[in-house]
């Protein structure tokens, strides 16, 4: 591996689990699903989301164009790892930390309301703003609360956002164009988004089922993960990441998987170590058709029985935007000290393999490596065949 090694020193977390760290640990290693039925986008049918429903803090200190649940959210993960960062800040000043974060929703959700209102005939409502839409409202608010003055940008490239972002963190720290970035991704649950993703027969009316015969779709999810991003050693380091496109398909995955490889051989090749190193590999895993098809294969291809496998989406739903940094967060969380005996995300299912699939090692509950997990893989392959693959790597 060559160039600084960037660390992930501290961690907020809101999804479907819990809306704190240990809350989030607690319900991942008991293999208890955030994931439910509930009709609050799809009025009159029971549809099963990754809903948040813990109170969030209020963004009134923040213009209008930043109200928004999405900014909510991301201020809820914020306030978990609030202290390091504004450390960060006093320690290397305010123009040298950055914010990079992933969405794909920012304020729909409000844009939603105020279209709503405006159509039954009362206008657009006065705490409607159209930023409250734009992709950079999430970055732009977490820089104005801080009094951050480092480069601020967001990444919007669905279900790899995150990732992407992340990898762009590291990048902004090795270049030398900050020694701190705020960093990991936020989406918010909306009718848009699951009206979307209904007419593509993608969202299935059960909890997701990853990698299993009978898989007819995703659930989806919403949720936030915050990293503060240094070069200061800590307990979990961003070792490799890779990032590649298919070309295929607006939707569908490449069948052969290239983007899906090249992206994983790249985070390996940064990282400087081979496949058979790596201990666990988080999934893409939407439980639809098409991508752990593909998955499987390049999964099975690449690390064969060696590495243990799962999918956590049934536990938060697809947070699109916001899933690789959950996702991330979920790693980060089993990497820990005090995870000595390597306890892994947990791979929910129904049991029944798809057989035309190559057999995967899956870390079923209770899974554990009877050791520290030193090496993490976390896959993310999104619409328009976007694909980021982050390796994560214990300590120094």
């Amino acid at each position: 591996m060559t160039g600084l090694t960037v660390y992930l020193n501290d961690c907020g977390i809101v999804c479907a689990l819990g809306a704190s760290r240990d809350e989030v640990r607690a319900r991942l290693f008991a293999a208890h699903s955030g994931v439910l039925p509930v009709d609050t986008y799809t009025p009159g049918r029971m549809l099963p989301l990754g809903v948040v429903d813990a109170a969030l803090p209020s963004v009134a200190q923040h213009g209008i164009a930043a109200r928004s649940r999405n900014n909510r959210m991301a201020l809820a993960a914020l306030a978990q790892i609030r202290p390091a960062v504004e450390q960060a800040i006093a320690c290397y000043g305010a123009d040298r930390v950055a914010v990079v974060l992933g969405t794909s929703t920012s304020g729909i959700a409000e844009t939603e309301g105020a279209i709503g209102q405006h159509v039954a005939g009362d206008g657009l409502p006065d705490a409607f703003h159209y930023g409250q839409q734009e992709m950079a409202s999430p970055a732009l608010m977490l820089a104005e609360e801080l009094g951050i003055d480092g480069p601020t940008l967001v990444h919007s490239s669905a279900c790899s956002s995150s990732a992407k972002a992340m990898a762009s963190a590291a990048r902004l720290i090795r270049m030398g164009l900050c020694d701190a970035v705020l960093t990991g991704g936020v989406d918010t649950l909306c009718g848009f988004t699951v009206a979307g993703f209904s007419a593509l027969a993608s969202v299935s009316e059960l909890r997701c089922n990853p990698l299993g015969a009978g898989r007819d779709g995703i659930n989806i999810g919403e949720g936030a993960a915050l990293f503060l991003m240094t070069a200061q050693p800590a307990a979990v380091a961003l070792r490799g990441w890779g990032e590649s496109s298919d070309g295929h398909h607006m939707s569908a995955p490449d069948p052969a998987g290239g983007g899906a490889r090249l992206a994983i051989g790249q985070a390996l090749a940064r990282a400087g170590i081979t496949a058979a190193q790596v201990d666990y590999v988080n999934l893409h895993g939407t439980a639809t058709p098409q991508n752990d098809a593909m998955e499987a294969r390049v999964v099975s291809d690449l690390f064969g029985a060696t590495a243990m496998v799962s999918s956590t989406k049934p536990l938060t739903g697809h947070a699109l935007g916001a899933a690789a940094a959950i996702e991330a967060a979920l790693c980060w969380l089993a990497m820990q000290d005090d995870n000595a005996e390597g306890l892994l995300p947990p791979h929910l299912w129904d049991g029944v393999p798809d057989e035309s699939l190559p057999p995967l090692r899956l870390a079923l509950p209770g899974a554990r490596l009877g050791r520290p997990l030193g090496w993490a893989l976390s896959n993310s392959f999104a619409f328009g065949g976007s694909n980021a693959a982050l390796l994560f790597g214990r300590g120094a």
